[in-house]
């Protein structure tokens, strides 16, 4: 079965939900997800050492065997850890696909090509949903 690492902001709970949305798209492809805020939790009180230490362990327990990672992509600056995430998977040679939500501002130039000169960023949910069934046949 294929793995997905789905990337993206944790800030609030409109991201937390799209990337919840996102997940189960993917999921109805029968690839198995790691949503990191679903899948590890939140990280709530002060963000200690020992909590750093375990949300970067535990992402990168996911992220690495993972086949495919999906971006949330939202605005010309990129989340940083996204940003950090789709870095470390085009690096290692991992199907990137990124959603931008039609955000009004133009994705950031080097993000753009990692998504293979934005070949690879989808503009909607049901984007989404047409280019997964075009690699992995209907849902």
């Amino acid at each position: 079965m294929k793995k997905a690492y789905i990337a993206g902001p944790l800030f609030d709970d409109h991201e937390r939900e799209y990337l919840e949305k996102i997940a189960q798209i993917v999921e109805s492809y029968g690839i198995s997800t790691f949503v990191p805020h679903r899948d590890a939790g939140l990280v709530t009180g002060d963000f200690t050492f020992e909590k750093k230490v375990k949300v970067f362990d535990v992402d990168m327990e996911y992220l690495e065997p993972a086949d495919i990672v999906i971006a949330l992509l939202t605005g010309r600056d990129v989340d940083s850890g996204t940003a950090a995430e789709i870095g470390y998977a085009y690096k290692a040679g991992k199907r990137l696909i990124g959603i931008s939500a039609n955000t009004i501002k133009p994705i950031n130039n080097f993000v753009w090509g990692i998504f293979n000169y934005g070949k690879d960023i989808v503009d909607s949910l049901d984007d989404l949903k047409t280019l997964l069934e075009k690699e992995f046949g209907a849902s």
